[in-house]
């Protein structure tokens, strides 16, 4: 009993390590050792200088988005939290295309089409002002 309670706190513990990837070094950590850490994107972009975006939502309950942003060398460069007021900020009305958006905050928690308004919208939760904030959902 004591070995099947102590499997499963290792279990729990391995499992909320790799959230955010906090073990993940820029500059050393690999795409591989990413993907150890983080498990499998929910999707993979290119970004700007041949980097490679990897997206990992953490909805709807963790309000968060990381993107590891890997170089052509194959080395993460940064890892990002996306859902936060800075990048929200950049969302203007009718002006922001549906690519940018999409290449800042990832795939979306929940995305519905309206046929009659002809309209797409976007969900993902997060928190406004910071963590731990105030639980939003935002609409895009």
């Amino acid at each position: 009993m004591k070995a099947l309670a102590a499997l499963s706190f290792a279990l729990t513990a391995a499992a909320c390590a790799s959230f955010d990837g906090y073990s993940l070094t820029p500059g050393q950590s690999s795409a591989e050792e990413v993907e150890k850490v983080m498990g499998v994107p929910a999707e993979k972009r290119a970004g700007p200088g041949g980097e490679t975006w990897y997206y990992y939502p953490r909805q709807p309950y963790g309000r968060k988005a990381f993107v590891a942003r890997i170089a052509s060398d194959g080395r993460l460069l940064a890892m990002e939290q996306r859902l936060n007021d800075e990048n929200v900020a950049k969302l203007i009305p009718n002006t922001t295309r549906v690519e940018q958006v999409r290449d800042l905050f990832g795939p979306p928690y929940q995305a519905q089409r309206f046929d009659k308004l002809e309209r797409d919208i976007w969900t993902w939760h997060m928190r406004r002002f910071g963590d731990p904030g105030i639980p939003v959902a935002l609409h895009v």
